[in-house]
């Protein structure tokens, strides 16, 4: 028997779950704000953590010169078919610009022409050299008023009581601490779920993913156990790659305008259509037809633009660019074969996540979302997440100046002490389990197998039919149970388990998501093959709810407001 985990009790007055860009630009608005109190808690390092550990080479959503906001919500909408909410799409759209120039003065290089302009790739993208963009806001956040950080520090439950939120509960990765984390206001900013389906490569190199490996859909999870309303998880995300890198096709297709073709040589992207969605079924279908393998048409590019492709995988996906000099061919001599990924949840691309409001408060008092954790606005990639993280922040501040967040009462005390109890008695049971039946990577790899072939997954061209489904329901539920009795070596292990836990949870609402939409609006995102058509009876939003441990699903109709609150 272990001895049981040290117990840390903190209060502040905002926590923070996640350090990545939303959650880090959120803490300097905090502290610009004078908002009191700020913690962030963060499961890797806010140094290199979220998906842009990396880098990235380019802000994708941007107001060029020439476009406005409203360009970009309709840009966004057209793409989803119509499944967004407008009032999200248009407050992110209008604080894109801000963020960026934030950045810059934080030291980002954005690239200038001749006359000082940034340099424009497309209609939203400028490019960036963004190998630093994280250390960069990393550094700011530790040099802030009031915010402190608490790295290594898996947050797993939130402590909510009548609807209402006031903290949550974590424990450290590197030392036996659990901690309890009192707050007026909770933000979840922990990103999207990779890892729910077998991805492209397997063994050694699975974790060779579009998405990081380490998003396991934790902030949704938690959100779902409290009974926060989520939104669109059947909007998955499938990224079109360069094939075994995994390395982002954008750069190429935009860089240097290349196009899409089939092992013959004939552009096929015109056939299918150039929606994100499209573009990765028309790489299905062409495949599935026995026209493949499928390409990037690189071949005859000039010099220039080969050096300028090399350079510009460097700052983010630089395996592609080592692909390209061991093969001793530049792009130019060769096409790029691409592929699509496993699917993904993530709200920064699709409209999968938290149902919120305006304010991007979720429907739990106190408790918002931002970045790739917030559903209804799509394609708001990194400038997206440091809006939606400001966004936030401000409202939090509104709503502190308002009164309007309750202190806990003597029975709410009482009643989160029992939750706070339960929780860390889950750690020590896991902790202190004997001669498993499973192992967790055991369990983690039937259940990629279980949604990759029943839930549309690569093995099924990302399509599904209702029989399918209601099999991947029976299998994850079991698969949930069994989750439940595995052991916990030490707190890396430990960590590992709830990374189960949360993926698990988040595959149960999926499905329910991708059952309960009964049309085919995105094809391969939402490849209904018992609805294989689109059906305006569906033009709204697919919404779900955790309720006595059954999923309830809540159909809205399309908001057309300008702002949006949430009233039941």
């Amino acid at each position: 028997m272990k001895n049981r985990l040290n117990i840390k009790e903190i209060t502040t007055d905002v926590l923070i779950i996640g350090g990545g860009t939303a959650g880090c630009y959120a803490a300097l608005v905090l502290s610009e704000q004078k908002a009191g109190r700020v913690l962030i808690a963060e499961k890797a390092n806010i140094k290199r953590s979220g998906c842009l550990a990396a880098g990235v080479n380019a802000i994708n959503a941007y107001i060029v010169k020439g476009r406005k906001p409203q360009d970009y919500v309709d840009y966004a909408t057209k793409d989803a078919a119509g499944i967004v909410r407008q009032d999200l799409l248009l407050t992110a759209a209008e604080n894109f610009n801000e963020v960026t120039a934030k950045m810059e003065k934080l030291g980002l290089v954005i690239l200038k022409d001749e006359n000082g302009d940034y340099v424009a790739r497309g209609n939203r993208n400028i490019k960036i050299n963004g190998e630093n963009f994280k250390p960069l806001l990393a550094d700011a956040v530790h040099k802030a008023e009031n915010v402190d950080v608490l790295n290594y520090v898996n947050i797993t439950d939130l402590l909510v009581k009548d609807g209402q939120v006031y903290g949550a509960v974590g424990f450290s990765i590197m030392e036996e601490t659990a901690y309890i984390i009192r707050a007026k206001a909770v933000l979840v900013a922990t990103g999207g779920a990779a890892g729910l389906y077998k991805p492209n490569n397997p063994g050694f190199s699975r974790h060779k993913m579009w998405y990081p490996p380490f998003n396991t859909g934790a902030g949704y999870a938690m959100g779902i156990l409290a009974g926060a309303e989520m939104t669109s998880f059947e909007m998955r995300f499938i990224a079109l790659r360069c094939k075994d890198t995994i390395a982002p096709t954008g750069t190429i297709a935009q860089g240097v305008g290349a196009k899409q073709i089939n092992a013959a040589g004939e552009i096929y992207e015109t056939k299918y259509g150039l929606t994100t969605s499209e573009r990765v079924y028309g790489t299905v279908r062409e495949n599935q037809l026995g026209h493949g393998p499928c390409y990037l048409k690189t071949t005859g590019i000039t010099k220039e633009q080969d050096e300028d492709l090399l350079k510009a995988y460097l700052n983010m996906a630089p395996s592609q660019t080592l692909k390209w000099i061991e093969s001793g061919k530049d792009p130019s001599e060769q096409d790029v074969e691409i592929q699509g990924t496993e699917p993904y949840i993530v709200g920064g691309h699709t409209a999968s996540g938290y149902w919120v409001n305006t304010g991007r408060e979720t429907t739990v008092k106190g408790l918002y979302a931002a970045g790739d954790v917030a559903g209804g606005c799509p394609q708001k990639y990194v400038t997206g997440a440091l809006a939606e993280g400001k966004l936030a922040a401000l409202d939090m501040v509104k709503q502190f100046g308002a009164g309007t967040l309750k202190e806990a009462d003597i029975q709410t005390e009482a009643a989160i002490k029992v939750q706070e109890e339960k929780i860390l008695s889950r750690y020590e049971k896991f902790r202190n389990e004997d001669a498993p039946a499973f192992s967790i990577e055991e369990l983690e790899e039937a259940m990629q197998k279980v949604m990759d072939e029943y839930a549309g997954g690569i093995a099924s061209n990302y399509q599904f039919n209702e029989k399918q489904l209601a099999l991947a329901d029976e299998k994850i539920l079991q698969l949930q149970a069994l989750a439940e009795k595995t052991a916990a070596a030490d707190m890396h292990e430990l960590m590992f388990a709830y990374e189960l836990r949360e993926r698990l949870i988040v595959c149960r609402s999926l499905i329910a998501h991708l059952k309960n939409r009964k049309e085919t609006r995105w094809h391969s995102f939402n490849e209904n093959l018992d609805h294989p058509e689109t059906d305006e009876k569906f033009y709204k939003y697919v919404n779900s709810k955790l309720e006595n441990g059954e999923i309830r699903m809540i159909f809205r109709d399309i908001v057309k407001e300008d702002t949006y609150e949430h009233t039941n």
